[in-house]
C-alpha cells in the first residue's frame, strides 16, 4: 500500500458554530450505529450481504452535508452516510436491505445498488465506473439550463483503473461540466493494494492530464471534507468546471463481510484505528465544550431508539409478493403511443438518409430539451452527413461533438435524462457500440425496472454491410439488444418508416436502439410526408400480400425479399417487422396462418440471430398451421470480409434466399 499515514487530525483550523458541530457529529454517528445493528442482523441471517463503510463515514457525510439538498449524488457500496444525511426513512432502508416491498426497488436491488431520486441519490451498478459518466450527464443538464448546481459521484481507488474513469473525467473536463468526482482511496480494491492499482503517488495527480483541478485531503477528517467540498461546490456553481477530490481513508472491514481482512497487515489496521473519524471528532468536540458525556449518551440513545423502532417496523413487514405480470409491466416505463398523422398531404421524394435527417430536424424543433451527441456530428455533419447543418440551426449546446468515448457519452445521455432531457447518441458505426455496451445493457435497459426512472435516450446505429467496409464497419448486431429486456429495438426498411419510427422513438420515454442500414442511405428513395408524423413502434407492416409462402424480414432483407418475389411466379407474402423488440406477434401469427410456409430472413449471422427466436415462436405456437418446417436464411457465420466479391457472394444471404425458397416449396 502506497499511502503515507499520520494519526494527527487538525480540527482546530476550522471554525464553525456549535450547532454545526453537533449536526455533523450526529450525522457521523447515525450510519455507524446503523452498521453495528446490521452486522448483528447479518450474523443472525436476517440480511444476506453487507458492505461496511465503518471508518469512512466522514467522506459520505461531509460531502452530502456540503451540497444543496436538490443536488444529485451518485453513491457506492460504502456510502450509507449519504442516505442517512439525506434523511431517508430508516424503515424503508431496512426494508430495502431485507428485500421487502416497502424498500425503494420492490426487492430488485441489493444493499446500496439502488437509487432514490426523490432524495437526490442515484444508485450504482456493480461495474462501478459508469456512474461517473452518469453524474456528468446531470451536470451537462445543469450547465445547459444555467441552473448553478453541481453533481457529485463517488468512486474507489480500484474503480479509477476502469476505462470509464478516464472517459468520464476527460469528457467532463473538455465540456467544463460542474461535477465533483470523489475518490474514496481506502487502500484496497477488494484485496488488491493500491500499489498494484496505480503507479502515481496520488490519484489526484491524474487530473493534470485532463486539465482538471484536483486536491488530496484527509478523508477521515469530517471538517476537512465538509469545508473542501462546500468551497469547491460554491466555486463550481458560479463557474462550471470539474474537480477531482481524492479522500485518503481506510476500510476497517472486508470489501463485503464474507471476504474478511486477512490480507491486510495488522500494523495498518492499528494505525488507521487511531484515525477513526468519529472517535477523533468526538474527542475534539469534548475538548472545546460542544459535547459532554451526558450529551453523547443522549444522542446515542436517541439514534438507537430510532433504529430499533424503524427496524421493528421493517421486520414486521411480510415477505415481498409479486407476479409475472407485475414484474413484466415494470420492464418499460408506461407509454401508450398515439400515432401522429401528417397534417397535410405534402410529400417530397427523399432518400433513406434524407428521411432520417428530416425526422431528426423535426424532432429537434419539437423537443427543445433534445440533445444530439456523437463523434464529428456538429460542423462536419457526421460521417454520413445525417446531422449536416444542425449545429448552425440549433447551436453547440444541443449538437455536440464528443471525444472518442462511446461509454461515457451513453452514460452522459442517461444522466441528462434524469433532468428531463432527451438525448440522441449517434454511434459512428453500429460496430462501435461495443465500447458502450455496458452502459446500454446494464444502465439504460435496467433503470426503470430497478427504481422506476425512465431513460429517455435514442441510440442511432448505422448498421449492416454491402458497402465493402470490412469486419469492423459492417456488422449487423441487433440481436445483441433484442435479448436485453428494457430496450426497444427498431429497424426500418424504407424512407417513410425511417422518418416516422425515428420521430416515434423520440416521443417514447424508453431507451431505443434505432438501426439504420448504411447501404440503404442513398440506394432507395420514395415520397415522404413533409409534415411531422410517427409510425407505431411494435407494429409490423405487410409489404406484399401472398398465398404461397411468407418471408419475414427487416432492413435490407425486405428488399432482397421483394426482389425474389418479383422474379418468381409464386405468390409471396412479405412481412416487414420494423420493430424487433417488442415483436409484433399478432402480425407473425397472421402471416404464418395465411401461407403455412415461412422463411425468416436477416443479414445478421445465423447462430443466435433473431430468426432463431422467431422460428422457435412459430414452432411452439403455430405448428398446426405449418405445411413445412420454418426455414432460416442469414449471413454466414463468419466475420464480414472486406473484399466485395466475398461479402456479396459468400457472406450475404441474398443468393441463398432463392435456393431456400425453392426447398421450402418442394417440402
Amino acid at each position: 500500500m502506497s499511502q503515507t499515514v499520520t494519526a494527527a487530525m487538525d480540527f482546530e483550523k476550522y471554525t464553525y458554530p456549535a450547532e454545526t458541530h453537533l449536526h455533523l457529529y450526529t450525522s457521523l454517528l447515525k450510519p455507524r450505529m446503523i452498521e453495528e445493528k446490521m452486522l448483528i442482523l447479518l450474523r443472525q441471517g436476517k440480511v444476506s450481504k453487507w458492505f461496511s463503510g465503518i471508518g469512512q463515514e466522514a467522506i459520505s457525510v461531509g460531502c452530502t452535508e456540503a451540497l444543496h439538498a436538490d443536488e444529485k449524488i451518485f453513491t457506492m457500496h460504502r456510502n450509507l452516510g449519504v442516505f442517512t444525511s439525506r434523511n431517508m426513512p430508516l424503515e424503508r432502508l431496512f426494508s430495502q436491505w431485507q428485500g421487502k416491498a416497502n424498500g425503494f426497488t420492490k426487492g430488485r436491488d441489493r444493499s446500496f445498488h439502488f437509487g432514490a431520486p426523490e432524495y437526490g441519490i442515484i444508485g450504482m451498478i456493480s461495474h462501478l465506473g459508469p456512474q461517473l459518466s452518469y453524474a456528468a450527464g446531470v451536470a451537462l443538464a445543469h450547465k445547459i439550463g444555467k441552473e448553478q448546481k453541481v453533481s457529485l459521484a463517488f468512486t474507489g481507488d480500484g474503480g479509477t483503473s476502469q476505462g470509464e474513469f478516464h472517459e468520464a473525467l476527460n469528457t467532463a473536463a473538455v465540456w467544463k461540466l460542474p461535477t465533483i468526482f470523489v475518490i474514496e482511496n481506502n487502500g484496497y480494491g477488494l484485496s488488491t493494494p493500491t500499489n498494484e492499482q496505480y503507479a502515481c503517488d496520488q490519484l489526484a495527480e491524474r487530473a493534470i492530464g485532463y486539465g482538471m483541478k484536483s486536491i488530496t485531503i484527509d478523508g477521515n477528517n469530517i471538517l476537512e471534507v465538509y469545508k473542501t467540498i462546500k468551497r469547491i461546490a460554491e466555486e463550481m456553481r458560479a463557474n462550471p468546471e470539474s474537480w477531482l477530490v481524492e479522500c485518503m481513508t481506510f476500510r476497517m472491514r472486508g470489501h463485503e463481510e464474507a471476504s474478511g481482512t486477512k490480507y491486510v497487515p495488522q500494523e495498518l489496521m492499528d494505525i488507521w484505528a487511531l484515525k477513526d473519524p468519529i472517535s477523533n471528532y468526538e474527542q475534539f468536540l469534548l475538548g472545546i465544550g460542544v459535547l459532554n458525556i451526558d450529551k453523547i449518551s443522549s444522542i446515542k440513545a436517541s439514534i438507537k431508539s430510532d433504529i430499533d423502532r424503524t427496524y421493528a417496523m421493517a421486520d414486521r413487514e411480510a415477505p415481498i409478493q409479486s407476479s409475472e405480470a407485475n414484474e413484466l409491466v415494470d420492464v418499460y416505463a408506461p407509454y401508450n403511443q398515439i400515432v401522429v398523422h401528417p397534417a397535410s398531404d405534402g410529400k417530397t421524394e427523399k432518400r433513406f438518409v434524407d428521411a432520417i435527417a428530416s425526422g431528426l430536424d423535426q424532432a429537434m424543433a419539437k423537443h427543445d430539451k433534445l440533445i444530439l451527441m456523437g463523434q464529428d456530428i456538429a460542423e462536419y455533419g457526421g460521417v454520413f452527413k445525417v446531422t449536416a447543418g444542425m449545429v448552425e440551426k440549433y447551436g453547440k449546446d444541443r449538437v455536440r461533438n464528443t471525444p472518442l468515448c462511446e461509454s461515457a457519452i451513453v452514460g452522459i445521455a442517461l444522466g441528462a435524462s434524469l433532468e428531463g432531457y432527451k438525448s440522441m447518441v449517434e454511434m459512428q458505426f453500429a460496430d462501435f457500440v461495443t465500447c458502450g455496451f455496458n452502459q446500454i445493457v446494464n444502465n439504460l435497459a435496467k433503470q426503470y425496472y430497478r427504481w422506476g426512472v425512465n431513460a429517455d435516450v435514442v441510440i442511432r446505429m448505422p448498421s449492416g454491410g454491402g458497402v465493402a467496409a470490412g469486419p469492423f464497419h459492417s456488422q449487423s448486431n441487433e440481436a445483441w439488444f433484442t435479448h436485453t429486456p428494457g430496450l426497444k429495438v427498431v429497424y426500418p426498411s424504407n424512407a417513410r418508416d425511417a422518418k416516422g419510427l425515428l420521430l416515434a422513438s423520440f416521443e417514447d420515454p424508453n431507451p431505443i436502439m434505432y438501426f439504420e442500414h448504411k447501404a440503404l442511405y442513398r440506394l432507395i428513395s420514395e415520397e415522404v410526408n413533409d409534415d411531422y408524423y410517427t409510425v407505431e413502434i411494435g407494429k409490423a407492416s405487410v409489404i406484399t400480400q401472398g398465398s404461397d409462402a411468407t418471408i419475414i424480414s427487416y432492413g435490407l432483407g425486405v428488399h432482397w425479399a421483394k426482389e425474389v418475389a418479383e422474379n418468381t411466379k409464386l405468390s409471396i407474402e412479405i412481412l416487414d417487422l420494423r420493430t424487433l423488440l417488442p415483436l409484433d406477434y399478432p402480425a407473425i401469427d397472421a402471416a404464418v396462418k395465411k401461407t403455412g410456409r415461412v422463411i425468416v430472413l436477416h443479414e445478421d449471422t445465423l447462430v443466435g440471430g433473431l430468426a432463431g427466436e422467431i422460428s422457435a415462436y412459430i414452432s411452439e405456437n403455430l405448428f398446426e398451421y405449418l405445411d413445412a418446417p420454418v426455414m432460416r436464411v442469414a449471413g454466414l457465420d463468419t466475420p464480414i470480409p472486406f473484399t466485395k466479391s466475398l461479402e456479396d457472394n459468400i457472406f450475404m444471404p441474398k443468393l441463398r434466399l432463392k435456393e431456400k425458397l425453392e426447398k421450402l416449396m418442394k417440402y
